[in-house]
C-alpha cells in the first residue's frame, strides 16, 4: 500500500534535498580543491594513488548527485502535472510518498559522510 503525503510536504523536502545537493557540489569542490594542494606538496607514489582514489570519488560523487537532482526535477515535473489536471485545493492534495527518492539521497548521505571521514583522515595523514 502507497502511503499518501501532501504535496506540499512533498514538495519542501525535495526543496530541501535540493539544498542539500547544492552544499554537496560545494563541498566536493572544496575537497578538491584540498587535493590539488596535496598533490602540488607531495608527489610520493603513495599518495600519488590516494589522490587519485579520491578523485575518482569525486567524480562519482558528482555524477550521482547529477541523478539525484534530475530524478527530484522529474518527480516536481509530476507533481505539477498533478496541480495542473486539478488545481483546485491544491494545498489539500496528497500523491504517493517518494519512498525510493529519500532512500536515494539517505544512501547518498552516508556514502558521503564516510568518503568525507576518508578523504579528511588521509588529508591529516599527508598534511
Amino acid at each position: 500500500m502507497d502511503t499518501k503525503v501532501h504535496l506540499t510536504d512533498l514538495h519542501t523536502e525535495r526543496n530541501n534535498w535540493n539544498q542539500s545537493i547544492a552544499f554537496w557540489k560545494d563541498d566536493l569542490a572544496s575537497m578538491q580543491n584540498r587535493l590539488e594542494a596535496i598533490v602540488n606538496a607531495n608527489s610520493k607514489t603513495e599518495v600519488t594513488a590516494q589522490v587519485e582514489h579520491f578523485q575518482n570519488q569525486f567524480i562519482r560523487q558528482r555524477e550521482v548527485l547529477d541523478i539525484l537532482k534530475h530524478d527530484i526535477h522529474e518527480a516536481e515535473a509530476e507533481m505539477a502535472r498533478i496541480v495542473e489536471a486539478n488545481p483546485v485545493a491544491t494545498d489539500r492534495k496528497t500523491a504517493p510518498d517518494h519512498v525510493h527518492l529519500r532512500d536515494q539521497v539517505v544512501t547518498f548521505e552516508k556514502l558521503y559522510a564516510e568518503l568525507k571521514t576518508e578523504f579528511n583522515t588521509f588529508v591529516a595523514k599527508v598534511l
